[in-house]
């Protein structure tokens, strides 16, 4: 299998890297808008290098990973449709709902594979809490708790560029939610503050930020999201049921103190982002695109998946903008 990979930035290196691992990707051919990080890259694993993005949809690559900046992931999800490519995007599809909608009929009208890359689906963690909800080992379940927290803001130049905590980071714990429970969002209460570094509120972002979620089958959930967690990263979801609780994310490497005497002492070395906490997560799920590619497996997570996803962040930022709740109905789905 020949696979193309378009953007040799952080994650994209990481994703060619887990390719060039797998004994069914026979070749990689990479390009990205800066060629030396391209040839860089090639020169370490082996791959080849094309001119441009053109060249990825006619060297005669089987499948293509994007992991370019958010702006072009629309367009480039439309040419693989088009080309009849099975593609897989980082999240999101885009920044607004038009143009996830647009590039979502492209890929049905064609129907094509589009793979989204929300990772959480493939920790060890949280598809063990999926399946103890599922088998009803927790009982009914009553409350959700999702957290994200980043070590340090991201460079103020992505801010405006993000789409925003709601639609960039707390979109994670949006999908997860609905993936580990089974259930679906009827409406939010959103709020964010901007007291931190003044980049955020130039950029009309928040830098921390809470959401109380309904759930359709009455469950309740919070999502909290901050940039400036100075212990470590931190993503942890706790589920409470009637018979029992658990918690995900935590262990010797979570980022939280305890206070009581007899407590657990502090993480002797915190996760320090997103690629090493889930490094074998970001590995399963292109192992999982390969085999969807192959035949060998259904989509674990298509376009549609990244909307309701997208719809929830949608619905957070309005809900933050009017100081009210906003009904998931109040946002379109087609």
């Amino acid at each position: 299998m020949r696979i193309g990979l378009i953007g040799t930035g952080r994650i994209g290196t990481f994703h060619a890297a887990a390719l060039n691992r797998n004994r069914e990707v026979g070749s990689l051919v990479v390009t990205d808008a800066d060629p030396g990080r391209a040839h860089t890259l090639a020169d370490r694993i082996g791959a080849t290098v094309a001119p441009g993005v053109d060249e990825i949809f006619t060297w005669g690559v089987d499948a293509v990973v994007i992991t370019t900046a958010t702006s072009a992931h629309a367009e480039l999800i439309g040419r693989a449709a088009r080309a009849g490519l099975p593609v897989f995007c980082e999240k999101p599809i885009a920044l607004d709902l038009p143009g996830t909608l647009a590039a979502l009929r492209e890929v049905e009208a064609a129907g094509t594979v589009l793979q989204m890359g929300f990772q959480r689906r493939f920790d060890a963690g949280y598809t063990t809490a999926r399946a103890w909800v599922r088998d009803g080992r927790l009982g009914r379940l009553h409350t959700v708790r999702a957290m994200t927290s980043d070590p340090a803001p991201p460079p103020a130049a992505y801010l405006p560029l993000s789409g925003g905590l709601y639609r960039d980071c707390l979109v994670h714990d949006f999908d997860i939610l609905r993936w580990v429970t089974g259930r679906e969002v009827l409406d939010v209460y959103a709020a964010g503050s901007d007291a931190g570094p003044a980049m955020f509120r130039e950029a009309g972002d928040v830098d921390t930020a809470a959401a109380l979620l309904t759930l359709d089958d009455g469950t309740l959930a919070t999502a909290t999201a901050t940039r400036l967690n100075g212990a470590g990263y931190d993503v942890r979801m706790e589920l409470a049921g009637e018979r029992d609780q658990v918690a995900v994310g935590l262990d010797d490497r979570t980022p939280i103190a305890s206070t009581e005497p007899a407590g657990p002492p502090a993480a002797d070395k915190p996760w320090p982002g997103f690629l090493e906490r889930f490094a074998p997560a970001y590995e399963a799920e292109l192992v999982a695109f390969v085999d969807v590619v192959r035949g060998e497996r259904d989509n674990p997570c298509d376009g549609r998946e990244a909307l309701h996803a997208l719809r929830i962040a949608e619905a957070c930022e309005l809900s933050r903008r009017e100081r009210r709740a906003v009904s998931l109905g109040e946002i379109p789905d087609a």
